[in-house]
């Protein structure tokens, strides 16, 4: 297994680490230290997509791992966060959705042997999601309201992004359900 899975696999096993310090509410300092190992495993996604193509290591294992890891990341964290009253349900939703969607469509494509890349919009999203939920897990720890404000259209705008890159997906893959009408 080479370092970019590595990291990957890492990411995963952090997932159920972040959960248990946020939803520690007996664990000191638990959302702080929740957010750090949020932020690690967020770095480690940009980092295992980068060493990956730089030492060409792009692996199915790879490509299976990394959309799976980002989702149940960014999953947990959008739960975590409407269970602890710093997320409203419906962004969480939206966001979960278009998640859900978008793999439905690259699970089709890739029945028919087409990949779908990671279009930038869609990176975009992703960075302008973690930023937003990095903000807000903060918030959860220290409820400032200047940093909620920002919270609110950190989240706002993710949410746009997120429903807009969803779109855009759909619309330049629609080939893809040309034989299944």
């Amino acid at each position: 297994m080479n370092l970019a899975n590595k990291l990957t696999v890492l990411r995963v096993i952090l997932v159920p680490v972040f959960m248990v310090f946020i939803a520690g509410e007996d664990i000191p300092y638990g959302s702080f230290i929740a957010t750090g190992i949020f932020i690690i495993a967020s770095i480690t996604d940009q980092l295992d997509g980068y060493i990956a193509r730089s030492r060409n290591q792009v692996t199915n294992l790879g490509k299976f791992m990394d959309p799976l890891a980002d989702k149940l990341l960014v999953s947990s964290a959008l739960v975590a966060l409407v269970q602890l009253g710093g997320l409203s349900s419906w962004a969480a939703v939206i966001i979960i959705a278009r998640e859900f969607a978008v793999t439905g469509l690259r699970c089709v494509a890739a029945s028919e042997g087409i990949v779908i890349a990671a279009s930038k919009l869609g990176k975009t999203k992703t960075v302008v999601q973690m930023i937003a939920l990095i903000a807000s897990l903060i918030q959860v720890g220290v409820q400032n309201n200047v940093l909620g404000m920002f919270c609110n259209v950190a989240i706002f705008i993710a949410v746009i992004i997120t429903i807009i890159s969803g779109i855009e997906y759909f619309w330049k893959n629609s080939g893809v359900f040309k034989g299944s009408m």
